[in-house]
């Protein structure tokens, strides 16, 4: 039997991720609140309701279950709308207790890293326009101005954005977001002003916290021609690649803004990246369609791939060494910040989180500045559009009552987080249908 141990580098972070509306619960004075309230706009009209209840104090109990854990590092995410509930008012109180959650992380030996956007938009800013309107990027600057002032005791790392590219196709290319709109000129203005948005935000953080750390962490979604020896393919896959997974990041280089044929120069984003966030899940193969209403492509997964229990992600571990390639040619930090599977049962999560950890000690075998990795999610949370069908937890969430109850996965995470390692045993004892892709003959 091999016996190689895969070692990560002393120091790695190894945490969990989360974002406010998914685990605090009360929250009612965003965007999501209100799309929770229209019929039929969650699967099975599900609400996010208590949540995970860490508004309420329940955020103690899973942190101590991320230090028991092993875990060294958490992200979590402010809620704007609880901050600044009003255009002209903010909560103290707010603050207050945010502070109290960096607190808590920081007393277990947990570094924070904080998201200042995931997705959610208060109410007044939608009722503005949103990120169609091009006041947004002056609005966001206020609230990160204030929410860093308030909490830059305990943080050093900031992403500013939550995946924009998801936000866009979601909510303005006819995904299942807010406001539900299918509107390409409508998208490309939100993609315009999230990137302003995020320049002024991290210019304002770096005025208050010199040596801060602040990055983006897009969705980086692997996009492979389904034929590879046909140019059309090749050439609908690279398109959708670029307008996805490149139009932000690549602006972060050169100020130009290049999305779904259009293009716009926004010089002040230019040199607003320290690090790069990499949320990954899954690949899909792209064919060319004779079908301008597609965009000219069909997507779907590999056939030979597993499939999560509702069929939303492939475990194609080779699209999670891909995202990390293409991260590094932005010559900055990259940190894994979303990772994961939805599964109720665990019987996948195991081999999913090996062979995709197996897949970035391979990449730090190249070298590439990867300096830590954060698996979606500690506990069951409020999976948007999706609401509680899916679920990601390390630990089940009942939302009766409240109980955690730990997967296998949990166990095998924490050992993977205290020993810095993946070993033939932990394959063997979590994941044996994974042993001969980790150790071939």
């Amino acid at each position: 039997m091999p016996h190689a141990v895969y070692t990560f580098p002393p120091g790695f972070l190894w945490g969990t991720a989360t974002a406010s509306h998914q685990v605090e619960g009360g929250n009612t004075n965003n965007n999501w609140y209100a799309w929770e309230n229209q019929e039929n706009k969650i699967l099975e009209n599900h609400h996010a309701g208590d949540a995970c209840g860490w508004w309420n104090g329940r955020w103690k109990e899973d942190f101590d279950r991320a230090a028991d854990g092993g875990q060294n590092a958490h992200r979590l995410s402010i809620e704007w709308s609880r901050v600044q509930p009003a255009p002209d008012r903010w909560d103290e109180q707010a603050l207050d207790h945010y502070r109290e959650f960096l607190r808590g992380l920081v007393h277990r030996g947990i570094t924070p890293m904080v998201s200042l956007h995931h997705f959610t938009d208060p109410l007044w800013l939608t009722e503005m326009g949103g990120w169609e309107n091009d006041q947004a990027p002056v609005y966001f600057e206020k609230f990160v101005r204030k929410t860093v002032e308030a909490i830059r005791e305990y943080v050093h790392s900031w992403i500013t954005i939550n995946e924009p590219n998801v936000y866009v196709y979601g909510g303005y290319l006819g995904g299942g977001f807010p406001p539900g709109k299918n509107d390409l000129k409508a998208a490309f203005q939100v993609l315009a002003n999230m990137l302003r948005g995020h320049a002024a935000a991290y210019h304002t953080i770096h005025v208050q916290q010199p040596d801060a750390l602040v990055g983006v962490a897009p969705n980086y979604r692997s996009m492979a021609p389904a034929r590879s020896f046909f140019a059309l393919d090749r050439l609908v896959a690279r398109q959708l690649s670029a307008s996805y997974n490149d139009a932000f990041p690549r602006a972060m280089l050169d100020g130009q803004l290049r999305f779904a044929f259009r293009s716009q120069n926004i010089p002040e984003a230019v040199g607003t990246q320290d690090f790069i966030g990499v949320n990954y899940y899954t690949r899909d193969l792209v064919e060319f369609v004779p079908n301008p209403g597609a965009l000219f492509s069909r997507r779907y997964f590999p056939p030979k791939a597993e499939l999560s229990e509702t069929g939303f992600l492939a475990n194609v571990p080779q699209g999670f060494f891909e995202a990390l390639r293409w991260a590094s040619q932005f010559g900055k930090p990259i940190y894994v910040t979303e990772n994961g599977v939805e599964d109720s049962s665990d019987s996948l999560r195991p081999r999913y989180l090996l062979e995709h950890l197996h897949q970035l000690w391979h990449a730090l075998n190249y070298n590439w500045d990867i300096r830590g990795y954060f698996h979606w999610t500690l506990v069951d949370n409020f999976e948007w559009e999706r609401g509680w069908t899916q679920r990601f937890g390390l630990w089940e969430l009942n939302t009766e009552t409240q109980q955690r109850t730990p997967r296998p996965s949990a166990q095998l995470y924490a050992e993977i987080c205290k020993g810095g390692a993946i070993t033939p045993d932990l394959v063997n004892q979590y994941a044996p249908q994974s042993f001969s892709k980790l150790y071939p003959v």
